[in-house]
């Protein structure tokens, strides 16, 4: 059901708490749905999980598992329109990568017919009605805060009539949006959730399980406490919007015979981060005008494209961990997530050496052989220095060799300790080389650099114990394999994209992917694993785009910001 649990050590299971696991603990030291815990999470098909998601799921999922009970994936698929089978399949293939496995899956609309019985019962019970009212017109009748709700016409009518309506809109004998049944309550209750809710709504769309086989279907608020008690759900998680549904989530259970004890819904403060976006009409709004190539963008907060880039399940289980569960709502730093992705991959990710924006360094007393061509070194180097059981790898050096464009200065500032003329630089892992030229072309850029290497110093320490201030990697020219590499900055530049009010795509950055078409990478990285992250020394975190061969997409850089973040905050 659940992932394993080396995410924290026994000690910190034991020990974690928090307001839902102290609720649960006293349900089950009182006998409360006798001793069982069953959690469920409930996911509208009308697009893919993010993070936000993996937060709940990482609760429902952990507490089930803590106490013993179960956990059911249900996907609350009430409205044809937006949903699509291909949601469910990508929702549970994120689910089962996150480590999660349900102990059963099912789907509102297994309930339909039974959600319809109980709305006739209601009906005939005098607490539901049928409006024809059109919605706009229901909507403002509703009044607001400190405005009194005004009574339907239609709120009075007949038991008998009532039902004869909802069977009719059942069968179909009304158009899209003519009608809609309600449920009785009161028009002047504080909470506005409890003046008389929409219960059904005439809605032709296609359905992807039922197909055409209903015309009416249910609101959320009406099929969710609903579909907790037909599958004997005990403990109803939701994030914090839906603390004033709660009474009536209440209110439709107390009316009806449920076929087991009635479940109560606790809710909890949703995970928000900086530079971030989880509203999923807001990100499908961002698929379908292309500001991204799809839901599984890098760029994207969605399970998809976190797993893409490179994000560890485990890091991100670890992240909601650490978080912990709050009643009150607060705004992460994405910086803390990507230091949890930044520790594992520290210590599982293989080291390599690429070259991003590729500039030619020739040795110039680099030997040849006896047939004349020129000789070729080779080095072990470590493949993770966290790991000494990743071993070593063997790396090709010769004369002719790759290293980055901003790793040679012609006119360096001070504190600039790479290569420049006359400097001596190590290069990882092979020798000591100076700078003794370069070229340029008519424009003036500089095209190749010039170089003699010690040979004393081979392993890149020199006998005579001279100390240099930089070591570059690089990669060798005749060696190398062409790859693409895909960098990326906030896809919002705003900590909280919009402000508290505004629009989030105002603080868009649409140059948020700088794609590199030409860097040059070291023969080992051909044998990567599609999905595989490694870290390109010096230059951070890289992981393979399972579908694209070479492709690489940068999932964190080295530098900690988290911890400079702290530093400032004090």
């Amino acid at each position: 059901m659940a992932a394993d649990d080396t995410d924290t050590t026994p000690e910190e299971s034991t020990e974690r708490t928090d307001f839902v696991r102290e609720r649960v603990q006293h349900d089950l030291s009182t006998d409360r749905f006798g001793g069982r815990v069953q959690t469920r999470f409930p996911p509208e098909p009308n697009g893919y999980l993010h993070i936000g998601h993996a937060k709940a799921i990482h609760l429902d999922f952990e507490l089930a598992r803590e106490f013993g009970g179960t956990c059911v994936l249900r996907f609350d698929d009430t409205n044809p329109d937006t949903e699509d089978t291909s949601f469910v399949e990508g929702i549970i293939a994120d689910l089962n990568w996150l480590g999660y496995e349900p102990d059963d899956v099912v789907y509102a609309s297994d309930y339909f017919e039974q959600l319809y019985e109980w709305a006739e019962l209601l009906v005939h019970d005098g607490k539901a009605y049928v409006d024809d009212q059109d919605l706009e017109t229901i909507r403002a009748q509703r009044g607001g805060y400190g405005k009194p709700g005004i009574e339907s016409p239609c709120r009075d009518r007949s038991v008998e009539e009532n039902l004869d309506l909802l069977r009719r809109m059942r069968a179909g004998e009304f158009d899209d949006g003519a009608m809609v049944l309600r449920a009785k309550i009161d028009m002047q209750h504080e909470n506005m959730q409890l003046r008389d809710p929409v219960m059904y709504r005439i809605r032709r769309g296609h359905h992807h399980r039922t197909g055409d086989s209903w015309v009416i279907y249910p609101t959320y608020d009406w099929a969710h406490g609903q579909s907790d008690a037909i599958e004997g759900t005990t403990h109803s998680l939701c994030t914090l919007e839906f603390d004033s549904h709660r009474p009536l989530y209440d209110w439709f259970l107390e009316q009806l015979p449920l076929p087991s004890d009635r479940p109560y819904q606790t809710e909890f403060a949703r995970l928000e981060l900086t530079h971030t976006i989880t509203s999923k009409r807001k990100l499908a709004q961002l698929v379908a005008d292309g500001v991204v190539d799809g839901w599984d963008d890098p760029r994207l907060p969605t399970v998809r494209a976190l797993r893409r880039r490179g994000y560890p399940a485990e890091s991100i289980r670890e992240f909601c961990t650490y978080i912990g569960v709050a009643r009150t709502n607060s705004r992460h730093q994405i910086e803390l997530l990507e230091s949890f992705v930044r520790t594992r991959l520290n210590r599982t990710a293989q080291r390599r050496m690429a070259v991003l924006r590729p500039l030619r360094l020739s040795i110039t007393n680099w030997p040849t052989g006896d047939d004349g061509e020129p000789v070729v070194e080779h080095f072990d180097i470590v493949n993770n220095p966290e790991n000494a059981d990743d071993g070593t790898r063997s790396v090709a050096f010769t004369g002719e060799l790759w290293i980055e464009q901003d790793d040679f200065m012609v006119d360096p500032p001070k504190k600039f300790f790479r290569l420049s003329p006359g400097r001596e630089v190590r290069l990882r892992g092979a020798f000591l080389v100076t700078c003794t030229g370069f070229e340029t072309d008519d424009d003036g850029n500089v095209t190749r650099v010039l170089a003699e290497y010690d040979p004393e110093t081979k392993g890149g320490s020199a006998p005579d114990g001279r100390k240099v201030k930089s070591t570059m990697h690089w990669v060798s020219a005749p060696h190398a394999l062409s790859a693409t590499v895909a960098l990326y900055e906030r896809l919002f530049s705003a900590e909280v994209p919009g402000g508290e009010s505004g629009d989030p795509f105002d603080d868009l950055d649409r140059s948020s992917r700088e794609v590199l078409s030409e860097c040059k990478v070291e023969a080992a990285l051909g044998d990567t694993t599609p999905g595989e992250v490694v870290q390109f020394e010096r230059l951070g975190y890289f992981a393979l785009d399972p579908r694209d061969p070479m492709w690489f997409h940068r999932t964190v850089g080295l530098r900690d910001e988290w911890a400079n973040i702290q530093k400032r905050n004090g």
